[in-house]
C-alpha cells in the first residue's frame, strides 16, 4: 500500500513547495522548520508582513525569499484567494497558480495531488513519473504521445497511478 501525505492548507503546502524546490529533501524539511520558527507559523498575514531578507535568512536563495514573499502578498491582497481554487477545475487551478513568480505548472500539479487531493492528475513535468512509465512498459524512451495515451488508460484514478509511478521510477 502506498500512502499520499497530504498538507490541506493550501497557502502553506504553496509555500513548503516553493521551499522544497530544487533541494534536498533534508535541506527542504531544514529551511521549512526555519521558516515556520522565524514567522511563528507561515500564514498569508506572517508572509507578507516579514521582510524578504528576514525569510532569506531561512537558508533560501533571495530569488526563493521574494517568491514567498509575493505570494504571501497575493494572498494578503485578494490576487489569491486560496479558497476560491478549491473550486476551480485542474485546469484554471494550473493557469491560476502558475501566473506567479516561482510557481510553475508541476508545481501547480503537485498542489492538485497533495494539497487538493484530486483524483486524476499524471504530470508530464515529472521526471521521475516519466522513469517510473518506462521501468513499468520497460520503454527506452518515452515520447509525450506515448505518455498521454498512458494517462488515458490512468484516468479517473491518475492520482493514484502517479503515486506507484513514482515508486517505480527507481533504477
Amino acid at each position: 500500500m502506498i500512502e499520499r501525505p497530504v498538507m490541506p492548507d493550501l497557502f502553506k503546502a504553496l509555500v513548503h513547495s516553493i521551499v522544497a524546490q530544487q533541494v534536498s529533501r533534508k535541506a527542504a524539511d531544514t529551511v521549512w522548520v526555519r521558516l515556520g520558527e522565524r514567522l511563528s507559523g507561515v500564514t498569508p498575514l506572517k508572509v507578507a508582513g516579514t521582510d524578504v531578507s528576514d525569510i532569506q535568512k531561512c537558508g533560501l536563495s533571495m530569488r526563493k525569499a521574494r517568491y514567498i514573499k509575493g505570494i504571501g502578498e497575493a494572498a494578503m491582497s485578494g490576487r489569491l484567494d486560496v479558497l476560491k481554487l478549491r473550486e476551480l477545475p485542474d485546469e484554471e487551478v494550473i493557469e491560476k497558480l502558475s501566473s506567479f513568480p516561482g510557481v510553475g505548472v508541476w508545481t501547480a500539479e503537485m498542489l492538485l495531488i497533495f494539497s487538493l487531493c484530486r483524483p486524476d492528475v499524471v504530470s508530464w513535468g515529472d521526471l521521475a513519473i516519466r522513469r517510473g512509465m518506462t521501468n513499468l512498459y520497460g520503454l527506452k524512451a518515452l515520447s509525450k504521445t506515448q505518455f498521454d495515451r498512458f494517462r488515458n488508460r490512468y484516468s479517473p484514478c491518475g492520482s493514484v497511478a502517479s503515486l506507484y509511478l513514482w515508486a517505480l521510477s527507481v533504477d
